[in-house]
C-alpha cells in the first residue's frame, strides 16, 4: 500500500501512525491513547492533575524512580480514533497545560490492536 501523506504526514506522529498501520493495527477502531507529562515536584504534578481532572480527563499520577533525578509523571488516557490531526491538537493542548504548570509534555503511545482473522475462527 502506498502511504497517504494527508493521513500519514512525514513527521513523528505521521511516521508512528504509518508504522502502526503497516504492523496491522486497525486505526479505524477507538484506541486508548496515553499522553505523558513530567514534573520535577509532587506539588506541581498534583496541581496539574487537579486541573486535568477539572477538564474531565482520565489520568494517573506516579513517581518515576527509574530516572535521576526522580520525576512525577501524569499519564492522560484519551479514548479516540488515532488520527493525525486530532493527536496533533491534543499534543499542543497538553504541551500548553504542562508549561502552564511548570512541567513538560513528553509524548504519546498506545497499545496496538492487531487481530489475526484465524484467531477469530477458532
Amino acid at each position: 500500500m502506498t502511504r497517504d501523506l494527508e493521513k500519514f504526514p512525514e513527521n513523528d506522529n505521521g511516521n508512528l501512525l504509518w508504522q502502526m498501520h503497516e504492523d496491522g493495527d486497525d486505526l479505524e477502531e477507538i484506541h486508548e491513547i496515553e499522553f505523558s507529562l513530567y514534573f520535577k515536584t509532587q506539588q506541581l504534578a498534583e496541581k496539574c492533575a487537579i486541573y486535568l481532572l477539572h477538564e474531565e480527563q482520565k489520568i494517573s499520577l506516579y513517581l518515576d524512580e527509574e530516572v535521576d533525578p526522580n520525576e512525577w509523571v501524569i499519564t492522560v488516557y484519551v479514548n479516540m480514533y488515532p488520527e493525525h490531526e486530532d493527536i496533533d491538537d491534543l499534543e499542543q493542548w497538553f504541551t500548553k497545560i504542562a508549561e502552564q504548570h511548570e512541567g513538560e509534555y513528553d509524548g504519546w503511545g498506545c497499545t496496538a490492536y492487531v487481530f489475526d482473522d484465524e484467531d477469530l475462527e477458532e
